[in-house]
């Protein structure tokens, strides 16, 4: 830790670099330490890399979740009394301006999407924790029966994360509406969202002209850029489904979720949505045969766990 701030001090100081420096933080340095950090680095990051103490202890005995929430806390605190020091202090030296990030390893342990996304969520709740990045474990070492042979990182389930993750910080859903003890771990067919709309077909059809931001936020194939279009366009004129293309609404996933200005039922053409059509029925409409290739390959995938 010494070097790595030894290194931040002159990249700042000696040859006046002015850029974005992110500094790994170690587990169980001092206060000190971090505090000379902080005044150069523009984000900090202690990765706790399993979320439950017991298989971190497994594959890395000499860490565990004390030594990692502890520097984090260190971090916090003083983003937090550097905001106050610069509301009276306009030149006051900056400490850590762009918050904490942590990392998660996926697929090196038992753990469920569940254990995770909770443990994300967690994370989020602190003031100052931007990001919590997923990282798929990678099968290097095969002499070491602590850790799982896997032929393939799980890169779709690490995307399904980053999807979920999304989700909690732009989208407004709970972790217990992405996961729950029937569906613990997340749908590596479909993204997280379609996931939860095919569990729900109670919630849909969603009228575009009349639904709030939330409601529209909860339709697969609309990003919160779309949401926020429609809810201020449609005070104009009744929205139709060409309105929603240049929008950037994809379609595809969106009209058997939503009625506009021409899928209601005044007209002839009876509605073909969720409700009609039934989830099961459904879901192989919206999932490609490259997707289907994708999970089921990573689906056969096993962590072979040798014991001792």
């Amino acid at each position: 830790m010494e070097r790595l701030t030894a290194i931040a001090r002159d990249l700042r100081l000696v040859h006046r670099f002015n850029g974005y420096i992110h500094l790994k933080s170690i587990p169980g340095c001092s206060q000190e330490l971090l505090n000379e950090a902080g005044r150069y680095a523009d984000r900090m990051s202690v990765n706790i890399e399993i979320p439950k103490e017991e298989s971190l202890k497994l594959l890395a005995p000499e860490k565990d979740h004390k030594s990692v929430f502890t520097p984090m806390k260190m971090i916090q605190q003083g983003v937090l009394e550097n905001k106050e020091d610069r509301k009276k202090y306009r030149h006051a030296p900056r400490f850590v301006p762009t918050g904490q990030s942590t990392q998660m390893i996926v697929g090196a342990t038992k753990e469920t999407d569940k254990d995770i996304l909770q443990m994300s969520s967690m994370l989020y709740g602190q003031p100052t924790m931007r990001r919590v990045y997923y990282s798929g474990y990678v099968s290097v070492n095969t002499y070491d029966p602590r850790l799982p042979i896997l032929k393939q990182p799980p890169l779709v389930r690490e995307n399904r994360l980053y999807q979920a993750d999304w989700l909690l910080r732009f989208y407004h859903f709970k972790v217990e509406e992405i996961v729950d003890d029937l569906h613990a771990n997340l749908d590596l067919e479909v993204d997280p969202k379609l996931a939860w709309a095919l569990r729900h077909p109670e919630a849909f059809p969603v009228d575009i002209n009349t639904a709030d931001y939330e409601q529209l936020l909860r339709v697969p194939g609309l990003g919160t850029k779309s949401a926020w279009l429609i809810v201020n366009s449609r005070r104009f004129s009744r929205l139709t489904s060409y309105d929603l293309k240049k929008m950037g609404v994809v379609m595809k996933k969106a009209k058997y979720f939503i009625t506009c200005n021409e899928l209601t039922s005044q007209f002839s053409q009876p509605i073909v949505g969720i409700n009609e059509l039934h989830p099961e029925r459904l879901r192989p409409l919206l999932i490609s045969k490259a997707q289907q290739k994708r999970a089921a390959e990573e689906q056969q995938l096993t962590l072979d766990f040798k014991e001792e």
